[in-house]
């Protein structure tokens, strides 16, 4: 029995470099060029290279390597290669993959190379549009497969307890109104929590609509966004990707400030035009999100602990309770 990726060590670019003539050969000879690389947005363990691939013809295509990946990453970038709901692939060709590589149990992917982004390098006004058009064409893809499990669960109400715990212990800016909105907000997290459970969970949701994650083709700004990194893809709703993204721009609402540029409307809009379900409700469904994301976010204080973001987190909280 080969080993398991839990046995390797963690450097995963020692790892990949040292398993780099054995990717050759599970390409058929044809990889070529490999340089390994670590980019500032990166999370996780995998290593990246760009990569060559050169055909028996001699056709040379750029290619991304990625080792180790997570089997659900695997899957869905096999199941959405050369699919799309308009008029290209809204995520990128596999030309090679595998789950196993120099006797370790591992998956991997050799990637088609995109060629411009990612957007969170190159701001414009728009680039909240264009990634709502690619999320809303990967819905159409993945809707090709049935939903097959559960989304994950959320237990929002030790989270809860959790934030409050947090800042009892520590030095938070605006404390008082902290406490304040979060005793309110304990009061009626049963309301919020049962009818967010009552939502549809009909569809698969990227997971993680970033950015960072929406990479293009070529360069201008009427090139369709294709978007990468399909390790989080999980049963859900819409409205969860739309928040993830909008939540990521919280603390910079300048890049929020026109209702073009607002995840939760231009994503409607998008699947609207789609002929994509949106539900009537989906704002008031939109605000019990970031109520729930924003009263929960003092427990997490090593990953979302910025002054700035737990200022914003705080004005949702407090916007949120007094809409809803």
């Amino acid at each position: 029995m080969p080993p398991v990726a839990d046995s390797i060590p963690m450097d995963s670019r020692n790892l990949a470099a040292s398993l780099t003539p054995e990717l050759v050969k599970a390409c058929d000879n044809q990889l070529h060029n490999v340089s390994w690389f670590r980019t500032d947005w990166q999370r996780g363990g995998a290593a990246t290279a760009t990569a060559d691939v050169i055909d028996p013809d001699g056709i040379t295509r750029r290619a991304v390597v990625k080792l180790p990946v997570v089997v659900r990453e695997l899957i869905w970038t096999k199941r959405l290669s050369g699919q799309s709901g308009d008029t290209e692939p809204c995520t990128p060709a596999v030309y090679f993959c595998g789950e196993e590589l120099g006797g370790y149990d591992l998956a991997w992917l050799v990637l088609e190379h995109l060629d411009y982004g990612p957007l969170a390098l190159h701001w414009t006004d728009d680039c909240i549009q264009r990634i709502a058009e690619a999320a809303a064409s990967f819905y159409v893809a993945a809707n090709h497969f049935p939903v097959d499990q559960a989304p994950p669960a959320e237990d929002w109400r030790a989270e809860v307890k959790v934030a409050q715990k947090k800042l009892a212990d520590h030095n938070i800016p605006d404390k008082g109104r902290w406490k304040k909105a979060l005793k309110k907000f304990a009061s009626r997290l049963d309301d919020f929590v049962s009818e967010w459970e009552a939502r549809r969970v009909d569809e698969w949701i990227h997971g993680d609509l970033h950015p960072a994650n929406a990479m293009c083709r070529a360069d201008g700004p009427k090139v369709p966004v294709c978007l990468i990194d399909l390790a989080e893809i999980r049963p859900g709703h819409w409205i969860e990707d739309a928040i993830y993204l909008e939540r990521l721009l919280w603390a910079r609402p300048e890049r929020l400030k026109s209702s073009t540029m607002k995840p939760v409307k231009a994503l409607a809009t998008a699947r609207r035009r789609r002929g994509l379900s949106v539900d009537d409700d989906y704002q008031r469904l939109a605000m019990i999100r970031r109520a729930l994301l924003a009263g929960t976010s003092i427990g997490f204080l090593k990953s979302e602990g910025s002054p700035k973001h737990l200022a914003t987190s705080l004005e949702w909280l407090e916007r949120s309770l007094a809409e809803i």
